[in-house]
């Protein structure tokens, strides 16, 4: 399946994986949400809670459409946050990996702390 996630700056579109996260994502959509920021990555609340999946990860590639349990948010990483080594791409915790950007994830820089965001099929 594929989503769109649009903001005022842009759009990225990407690829899910069939998990069970990624399908409670697609049932709940469209969303929209205000962005947050943390390093080069975006995250925003989802309203979809769901459990931590056997394949979580915490360090995953630049692109990488993660879903952070803890905060029923999705977390979009396009780089380094404020804890990764050696320029990987750590997230906050244990995240769900639920699929990838099609196009450059880091159009996401252009994401603001605050902006509105859509996630919808596309």
């Amino acid at each position: 399946m594929q989503i769109r996630i649009s903001w005022p700056a842009g759009q990225l579109t990407a690829t899910l994986y069939d998990t069970p996260t990624a399908k409670a994502l697609a049932e709940a959509l469209p969303i929209s949400a205000s962005a947050n920021t943390w390093g080069e990555e975006v995250y925003f609340d989802t309203g979809v809670s769901t459990a931590l999946e056997p394949d979580a990860r915490q360090v995953v590639e630049p692109g990488t459409v993660a879903f952070w349990t803890e905060g029923d948010a999705l977390a979009l990483p396009y780089g380094p946050t404020p804890i990764s080594r050696a320029g990987e791409s750590r997230l906050a915790s244990q995240c769900n990996v639920l699929g990838s950007f099609d196009g450059d994830p880091r159009l996401l820089s252009t994401v603001r702390d605050g902006d509105p965001v859509r996630v919808e099929r596309a």
